[in-house]
C-alpha cells in the first residue's frame, strides 16, 4: 500500500495470470525473455486483427497484458487507482531485470520514461502504439532498450471515455470507421485541463504515479484537430517561459531537433511543433498573412504541468486526417525515437533532471529573486520558418454515414510565416521564500491539492512573530464562460507588508523544493492557474479583503514540522 499525500492507492498485479508472471519480481534478477514458440499465435491488438476498422476495448487490452506476460518475464502490471466509474488503471512497467517499485527502480539508476495514452477516449492511436511497443520492448527488436531504460506505460488513461465507444464521436476523424470513444470522462471533465485542480479520480491517481516514480520524461499520447497542416506529427514540449530555462532550452534546441531529423529519416515522416494556423487562407493571387501559434501556457495542460515539476515533456499529435493504420504507426515511431534517444543519452537525461531539481532549490536559499509570471503573451521566433500546409479531401465512413476528413500525404506546401512558439510573462511577481496559511477548514481544500501535489509543507510547532506579505483585493470577478465546471477568477490588488504573530499550527510551505515553483503557481493569488483562479477560496475574497494566503519574503531560522494529514 502506497501512501500519496491525503491520498492512498493500491498498487495491485491485476489478474490470476499478471499476478503470476509478477511473483519473480521479488528479487531483482537479469531476466531474459520467453520467446513464443512457432506454434503460438501472433499476438496483436484489436486494431491489428480487424485490419485497423476498430480500435481496443479494455477487456481487449486486459487480454493482451495477460498474453504478453505469459510470454516475458519483463513486464509487471499494476493498478494504480480507479476511473470515476470504478475501473482500473493501468501501469505497465518493462525492464530488464523487471522491476515493480519505486525503490527498484532507483536502485538500477537508470532513467525512467513514462508513456501515458487515450486521455482524451477519442484520440486512440497512441493506445495501439503503446500495446505494440510494448510487444516490441519485450518480445522484438526494442528488447535492448530496456537493458538501460525503464519504461512506464499507461495505454488507457481516460479508461471510461474510452468504452463510451461510438461511430458519432470524432466524425471528421479519418477512421477508425468503427467509432472511438469519448473526449471527457464520466463526470464531464477534460482529463488534460484538469492537472493543477486534480478534480477527477483519474488526475489524482496520475499524479501519484509522478510523485512516486517521479519518470525523467513524460510522453502524452494525442491526435490533432483543425488545421490542414502538410505534418504525419506534430509535437509540443513546455512552452512557459517562467519555467526553468535550461529545461526549455534542452527540449527545443537539443531533443527535439534529433527526434524530428530521425522521424523523417528512419520513418519517412513529416514533423514540427504543434499548434495551428491563425488568420484566413489567403484568397488566389494574394500573399499568405497567417501564423502558426503554439497552444496555451498553462499547466492544467500536461506537457507543461510536467515542465514545471522540472521533467522533460513531450506532448504527440497524431495528424487525424491521416488513416488510423497510418496513425499508429507514426505514433509509434515517435515513442520508439525517444526510447531510442534517452537510452543513448541515459547519464545526460539523468543528470539534467537532477540539476534542474539542485539548481533551483539552491537559487531559493539565496537573495537571488526568482520570477513566475501571472499574465503571458504568445511570442514568435527571431524569424519566419517554412509551415507546411496540406490539403485534405473527403470519404464517406461506411458506419457512421459522415464524411471523413483524408489528407493529401503528397501535397505539402511551404510558406514562409510567423511560428508563436511560446508564451513570454508580460507581468510576474517575485517569489518568496515562503507562504503561509492559517491552519482552519476555511483553507484544508489548499491543503489537501498542495499534498496530492507531492509537495511538501509543514507546520510551525511555536508561535513567531514575523513580517508577513499579504494581497490586499481591490477588485474580483468571475469568466462569463464555464469552464470544467468552474467559472475561473480574478482578481487584483496589491501587497501589504505588516508584522504578524503566527501561531503554532500555521501551515508553512517553502519555496526551497523541487516542487517550489509548482507551490508558487498554485498559491499566488494572482496566478492564471491556481487554486484562486480555480474558485477555491472564493467564500473569502472580496473587495478589500486581504488574502488568507501570507507570504515570508525573508525566512529566518523557524521552529516546524513536517505536516501530517490526519
Amino acid at each position: 500500500m502506497l501512501r500519496f499525500a491525503s491520498l492512498t492507492l493500491s498498487f495491485a498485479f491485476v489478474g490470476l495470470g499478471l499476478m503470476l508472471a509478477a511473483s519473480a519480481a521479488a528479487e531483482p534478477r537479469q531476466a531474459q525473455p520467453t520467446q513464443a514458440t512457432p506454434a503460438e499465435s501472433p499476438l496483436l491488438s484489436r486494431a491489428e486483427r480487424t485490419n485497423f476498422d476498430e480500435t481496443s476495448r479494455a477487456a481487449d487490452i486486459d487480454a493482451f497484458l495477460l498474453e504478453l506476460a505469459r510470454r516475458t518475464d519483463l513486464l509487471r502490471v499494476q493498478t494504480f487507482g480507479q476511473s470515476e466509474e470504478g475501473r482500473p488503471l493501468l501501469l505497465a512497467t518493462l525492464s530488464n531485470p523487471p522491476v515493480t517499485q519505486a525503490r527498484e527502480i532507483q536502485a538500477l539508476g537508470r532513467p525512467v520514461v513514462l508513456v501515458q495514452a487515450n486521455i482524451h477516449g477519442g484520440e486512440v492511436e497512441g493506445k495501439e502504439a503503446c500495446l505494440h511497443l510494448m510487444r516490441r520492448l519485450a518480445l522484438g527488436d526494442l528488447r535492448p532498450l530496456l537493458d538501460s531504460v525503464v519504461v512506464l506505460l499507461i495505454p488507457n488513461y481516460n479508461a471510461d471515455g474510452n468504452e463510451a465507444i461510438d461511430v458519432m464521436n470524432r466524425t471528421p476523424q479519418n477512421g477508425p470507421v468503427a467509432g472511438v470513444g469519448r473526449r471527457e470522462n464520466a463526470r464531464g471533465l477534460d482529463l488534460n485541463r484538469d492537472f493543477m485542480k486534480l478534480e477527477s479520480s483519474e488526475a489524482r491517481s496520475l499524479i501519484g504515479v509522478l510523485n512516486e516514480f517521479d519518470p525523467h520524461v513524460v510522453v502524452d499520447l494525442h491526435t490533432t484537430n483543425g488545421s490542414y497542416h502538410g505534418y504525419h506529427l506534430t509535437y509540443s514540449i513546455p512552452v512557459n517561459e517562467s519555467f526553468a530555462p535550461e529545461l526549455l532550452r534542452f527540449e527545443r534546441e537539443t531533443l527535439m531537433p534529433a527526434l524530428g531529423q530521425a522521424m523523417l529519416e528512419r520513418h519517412n515522416a513529416r514533423t514540427y511543433y504543434y499548434g495551428n494556423f491563425e488568420g484566413k487562407p489567403p484568397a488566389e493571387g494574394r500573399p499568405d498573412t497567417r501564423s502558426w501559434v503554439a497552444f496555451d501556457h498553462r499547466p492544467r495542460i500536461g506537457q507543461n504541468y510536467v515542465g514545471l515539476r522540472n521533467r522533460i515533456a513531450i506532448l504527440s499529435e497524431a495528424y487525424s486526417y491521416l488513416d488510423f493504420r497510418e496513425r499508429v504507426r507514426v505514433t509509434e515511431g515517435f515513442v520508439t525515437e525517444i526510447l531510442t534517444y534517452v537510452s543513448a543519452h541515459a547519464s545526460a537525461i539523468r543528470e539534467l533532471t537532477g540539476e534542474l531539481d539542485r539548481s533551483f532549490v539552491a537559487k531559493a536559499l539565496t537573495d537571488e529573486p526568482i520570477a513566475l509570471g501571472v499574465e503571458y503573451v504568445a511570442k514568435a521566433l527571431p524569424t519566419k520558418v517554412p509551415m507546411l500546409v496540406g490539403q485534405v479531401t473527403t470519404k464517406l465512413n461506411p458506419r457512421s454515414g459522415k464524411e471523413m476528413r483524408v489528407a493529401l500525404t503528397d501535397v505539402a506546401q511551404p510558406v514562409e510565416m510567423l511560428d508563436y512558439a511560446s508564451f513570454e510573462p508580460t507581468r510576474t511577481v517575485l517569489l518568496p521564500d515562503a507562504y503561509v496559511l492559517p491552519s482552519d477548514a476555511r483553507v484544508r481544500p489548499l491543503i489537501d491539492k498542495l499534498l496530492l501535489h507531492g509537495i511538501t509543507v509543514e507546520v510551525l510547532t511555536e508561535s513567531t512573530t514575523v513580517d508577513v506579505t499579504r494581497f490586499a483585493v481591490e477588485s474580483t470577478k468571475q469568466g462569463q464562460q464555464q469552464v470544467q465546471g468552474h467559472r475561473e477568477r480574478t482578481v487584483t490588488g496589491h501587497d501589504v507588508t505588516s508584522p504578524e504573530t503566527l501561531p503554532a499550527g500555521t501551515i508553512l510551505v517553502r519555496v526551497a523544493q523541487p516542487l517550489g515553483r509548482l507551490a508558487a503557481y498554485l498559491l499566488e493569488p494572482e496566478s492564471d492557474d491556481g487554486l484562486v483562479a480555480w474558485n477555491y477560496l472564493d467564500a473569502l475574497i472580496a473587495p478589500e479583503a486581504t488574502m488568507p494566503i501570507g507570504k515570508l519574503m525573508r525566512l529566518g531560522p523557524i521552529a516546524s514540522r513536517r505536516f501530517a494529514p490526519s
